[in-house]
């Protein structure tokens, strides 16, 4: 009998407050009397859910929930306890999000992008760290505009996401921006299908394209700064982060096309407006 899973059991017997299913095993299950198909009888078949109840017994019922084992989804947290927050996916009992399983900390009526798994101790519960259950068997191709939801973000690698809720993408650190946060819905280019099909992403439009867009941003900048930035494009990648939320090579590009274009002019490492 597996944990999590929709399955098809037999009905081996009944009592007054339920009936037990079985496999071809002798192992057995209650499914209670509410949920008992009408005219059931012994030896039918029956699809059921299994989960664990309040008081941490594995029981059976024909509702099907939301998720089930390892599917990732979005789940609405119903409140938010000591041990973690508490999530409706469709059961009497609500699935626990453990804190320990938070990626950030989630509010009450939120919507979180969760993927149910078993604990330690045998029961279901859901984690935020969803990137070993995201599929690797996308419909997309390279250069398809894409919606991802990020739900972790890396120093090292980039901003990771999921497509649709489920496919596993990855936007690497050159083609994220600043202040991407968990749980944010971004349009994304997809730059590559890598061979295990997992997606990169980019929230960028090609150079040729993302040029103009750039350009404009730094020319608005240097209008805050009175039509004077009191630095040019030697500038350190940090500052050039930190102002424009631009990778030093985006930001030399776009100066170097004011520059070609009349609008801007560099002097005494400054840039000045035209």
């Amino acid at each position: 009998m597996k944990i999590g899973e929709k399955q098809t059991l037999t009905i081996s017997r009944f009592k007054e407050f339920g009936a037990y299913l079985s496999d071809d095993g002798s192992e057995s299950v209650l499914l209670p009397k509410k949920e008992v198909p009408q005219g059931a009888k012994e030896g039918d078949s029956v699809e059921v859910f299994l989960y664990k109840d309040s008081q941490d017994r594995l029981i059976a019922t024909v509702q099907e929930p939301i998720l089930s084992l390892h599917q990732t989804g979005l789940l609405k947290v119903k409140e938010t306890g000591k041990i973690g927050a508490f999530l409706d996916w469709g059961l009497p009992k609500d699935l626990l999000l453990p804190f320990r399983e938070q990626t950030k900390r989630v509010r009450s009526g939120e919507e979180v992008l969760v993927a149910p798994y078993i604990d330690k101790s045998g029961r279901l519960a859901a984690t935020m760290n969803v990137y070993p259950y995201l599929e690797q068997n996308s419909p997309y191709q390279k250069e398809d505009r894409v919606r991802a939801r990020i739900y972790e973000t890396s120093e090292n690698f980039g901003v990771f996401a999921a497509v649709d809720d489920r496919y596993s993408a990855l936007i690497p650190k050159q083609e994220a921006q600043t202040g991407l946060r968990i749980g944010q819905i971004v349009e994304a280019r997809v730059t590559a299908v890598l061979p295990d099909g997992k997606l990169n992403l980019s929230v960028r439009e090609k150079a040729y394209l993302q040029i103009d867009i750039d350009a404009e941003a730094i020319v608005k900048v240097i209008e805050e700064y009175e039509g004077v930035l009191p630095f040019d494009d030697k500038v350190s990648p940090e500052i050039i982060q930190r102002e424009f939320s631009l990778s030093k090579n985006a930001f030399k590009r776009a100066v170097g096309h004011l520059l070609k274009e009349g609008r801007i002019e560099i002097k005494d490492r400054r840039i000045y407006l035209k």
